[in-house]
C-alpha cells in the first residue's frame, strides 16, 4: 500500500478586517475547503477576534454575519466554527447565529505558538 499526496488548488482563504482608521480592531477568517465527499465546498470560520476596547458594540456580530454571508455566496454546504472548551460566552454568541454544538475538536500543536 502507498500513500500519495495531491495539493488541492481549489481551496482558499478570505480574511475579514474591521478597521478604525489604519488600525485593525477586529478580524475573522473564512477558509473555503473542498474534499471528495461533497460536490460543494465547506466553510471553516477561524480566529474571530475583536479588541477588548471594541467589544459589546456589535462588531463581532458584523464579522460573523459577513463570514456566514460569504460562505453562502461561495456555495458552502456547511460552515464550521470552533472555540476553546472553556469559552462559554463565545459558545452562546455562536448559537445566536444558529450554530449548534456538533462534535469535538482534537488539536495537535507544532513548534512554538502564540498564546
Amino acid at each position: 500500500m502507498t500513500i500519495t499526496k495531491k495539493i488541492q488548488q481549489d481551496s482558499f482563504t478570505i480574511k475579514f478586517e474591521a478597521r478604525q482608521g489604519n488600525r485593525v480592531v477586529g478580524r475573522a477568517f473564512l477558509y473555503v475547503l473542498k474534499n471528495d465527499l461533497h460536490k460543494e465546498p465547506f466553510g471553516f470560520m477561524e480566529d474571530v477576534f475583536v479588541e477588548e476596547s471594541h467589544r459589546r458594540h456589535g462588531l463581532g456580530t458584523k464579522l460573523v454575519e459577513a463570514v456566514i454571508r460569504e460562505a453562502k455566496e461561495k456555495g458552502c454546504y456547511k460552515l464550521v466554527g470552533n472555540s476553546r472548551s472553556a469559552n462559554s460566552n463565545v459558545h452562546e454568541f455562536y448559537k445566536k447565529f444558529g450554530f449548534v454544538e456538533w462534535g469535538r475538536e482534537f488539536r495537535m500543536d507544532f513548534g512554538s505558538r502564540r498564546q
